[in-house]
């Protein structure tokens, strides 16, 4: 397929960052674009909310639909799944973005930091691609793509933030286990995980200004996604792909542009080797 016209993407936690990135490259294509997430009024902390997301996208040449969603509600995922269905007829793709983050040691971490983090990147993965899927297993050519990282059980990755490594090999977990059961359905489950750190609001939360100087832009995720989605689905799932390794793969050599500050050394992300 040579564009994502005309097909639906339902994304979550799509209001800002990478998964609002995501949309915008579909829109350009063309596509139908479902947006959600918690944000439906303005947040002074963190800018956009689904409602402005969905105007970028229409004006990037997409159909939106906003709608509110807490991937914590299993009912709220079902209403939302029914929307969009309504609206546009289906559902061709599910991008499970929308993730919590709490980066401490075990002494450090609450159990409601720890209980929001699996509900939401473990649990709502797993809900969400359940309550897509039988709109999936109509679609010509149907992807889920989890934006989370390649399973690697060194204790290297779990030591310094164990309740969050666990909720977001959660999710990795659902693309090991979904891509084979549902491979004679021809539904893809795949994940994306950037190389370096992505400058968004959430990292400028996680490490101020200064890290994001050493970061790429959310658009690397969002082109690379694009790719994968492109991709016939019964010759690609189960993969875990790293977003320059993708790019790099349909022959983008200059990587350059998606540098949020040109020229500085960029840092790596978690879960991946320097």
């Amino acid at each position: 397929m040579a564009t994502l016209q005309g097909r639906t993407l339902f994304i979550t936690g799509s209001s800002r960052g990478i998964g609002k990135a995501i949309g915008l490259a579909a829109a350009r294509d063309g596509a139908n674009v479902v947006i959600t997430g918690k944000s439906s009024v303005p947040n002074p902390k963190l800018p956009g909310t689904i409602h402005s997301a969905a105007e970028e996208i229409e004006r990037a040449g997409g159909q939106a639909l906003a709608l509110a969603l807490d991937v914590r509600e299993e009912a709220q995922i079902e209403a939302a799944v029914a929307e969009a269905v309504k609206r546009f007829g289906g559902i061709d793709v599910l991008v499970n973005n929308a993730s919590a983050i709490f980066l401490a040691g075990t002494a450090e971490t609450p159990a409601k930091r720890y209980d929001l983090m699996n509900q939401v990147n473990a649990r709502g993965t797993f809900l969400c691609s359940r309550a897509c899927l039988p709109h999936l297993a109509r679609a010509r050519n149907p992807h889920i793509l989890n934006l989370s990282p390649p399973l690697d059980m060194r204790a290297k990755w779990f030591a310094p933030h164990v309740a969050y490594t666990m909720a977001k090999y959660g999710m990795s977990m659902c693309v090991l286990g979904m891509a084979e059961e549902l491979r004679d359905q021809g539904i893809a489950v795949n994940a994306l995980w950037p190389r370096t750190v992505i400058d968004t609001a959430a990292l400028n939360l996680l490490g101020g200004e200064e890290l994001s100087r050493h970061a790429r832009k959310a658009e690397i995720v969002a082109d690379a996604a694009r790719l994968i989605l492109l991709r016939d689905s019964r010759k690609t799932t189960g993969n875990f792909f790293i977003d320059d390794e993708v790019l790099r793969a349909e022959g983008v050599a200059d990587l350059s542009r998606y540098e949020a500050a040109p020229g500085n050394e960029l840092f790596p992300d978690l879960f991946v080797e320097p």
